[in-house]
């Protein structure tokens, strides 16, 4: 079953204050997170977002489909999953999944599944444009960022496969 949020709600409402310094220290204290972009920029990106719930087992992303939309979680885990149903990553707090669809203009290359309860910002990719377009520097940031955290994981892959028992 794809995930049917619990709960949207837009990141902008009055009461953001304390919510909102949480939200902002959460994403940008993240080890493996957008770790170019500046407490503007988060701001900014928040403003845009819509806060979304899934429940245990919801699928956030479905491998093959264009959802259109990146999110950035805030709490719980997900794991990514390969077609073939191999784990391929589990990410969580200040973590983003949908980029590389958004990358590439295209389908999801896997399905990323909440393993408990998860709260994401989702930002769909024609705000982030449009943001890229008001605030260039804030585009470099974002794409620099999405560009380190693909080439860790992609070390992290690679490093997995070399220390793996060789089968024969």
């Amino acid at each position: 079953m794809i995930g049917l949020g619990v709960e949207q709600v837009p990141m902008s409402q009055p009461k953001k204050d304390s919510a909102q310094q949480e939200l902002l220290a959460i994403l940008q204290s993240a080890k493996s997170g957008l770790e170019y972009l500046t407490p503007n920029d988060w701001t900014l990106l928040v403003d845009r977002a819509k806060r979304i719930s899934f429940h245990k087992g919801d699928v956030v992303i479905q491998h093959g489909k264009q959802v259109k939309t990146i999110y950035l979680l805030i709490r719980g885990t997900a794991k990514v999953e390969t077609l073939a149903k191999a784990v391929v990553a589990r990410i969580g707090p200040g973590q983003v999944c949908g980029e590389m669809a958004f990358l590439e203009h295209g389908a999801a290359s896997a399905t990323v599944t909440a393993e408990e309860d998860l709260e994401a910002c989702s930002i769909e990719w024609t705000e982030l444009s449009d943001l890229f377009e008001l605030f260039p520097h804030l585009g470099s940031r974002f794409y620099r960022s999405l560009a380190v955290n693909l080439s860790r994981r992609l070390r992290d892959q690679i490093a997995s496969r070399l220390s793996a028992p060789k089968t024969t």
